[in-house]
């Protein structure tokens, strides 16, 4: 046996052993809270994303298939007898918008509308449907924003 410091009898020969304490469950749920809280702001901010950029991709489309209907305008010097809006090069899907005429094309004019579908129609109060015409206006229909331009 050998004396410590103080003059007790230890078992140990070495340094003097330390108590190692781990992690109390007080501190362990305070570290659960604080992840979950951050997990929770990170996905709101995600969903916020990618509604967001599937409404971009829905304005792209619209300004791409006025386009097409110009192109037509330009050849046939009329809207009357367009193609229905085809499919779009930004990929966006049927389960998050349709995109159609709101009305027939008449000789001078058309309106295109995107309209939301599902779940993108109950997470986009903002904007609502989308809407072009053929001189180029953009404007929303049914959203709460004061400003189109936000949603396009």
């Amino acid at each position: 046996m050998v004396n410590d410091m103080k003059g007790n009898p230890t078992l140990a020969s070495g340094p003097s052993r330390r108590r190692v304490r781990g992690f109390t469950l007080i501190e362990l749920m305070v570290t659960v809270a604080i992840v979950a809280i951050l997990a929770g702001i990170a996905i709101a901010s995600y969903d916020f994303a990618v509604v967001k950029s599937r409404r971009s991709a829905a304005a792209a489309c619209l300004t791409e298939r006025a386009q097409a209907m110009e192109r037509y305008y330009t050849t046939n010097l009329t809207y009357v007898g367009a193609p229905a809006p085809a499919a779009c090069s930004s990929d966006i899907s049927p389960d998050h918008y349709t995109v159609a005429f709101e009305d027939a094309p008449t000789a001078t004019a058309f309106s295109l509308l995107a309209v939301p579908q599902g779940a993108q129609a109950s997470s986009d109060t903002k904007c609502g449907i989308l809407t072009i015409n053929a001189q180029g206006e953009r404007g929303i229909d049914g959203g709460d924003a004061a400003d189109p331009e936000d949603c396009w």
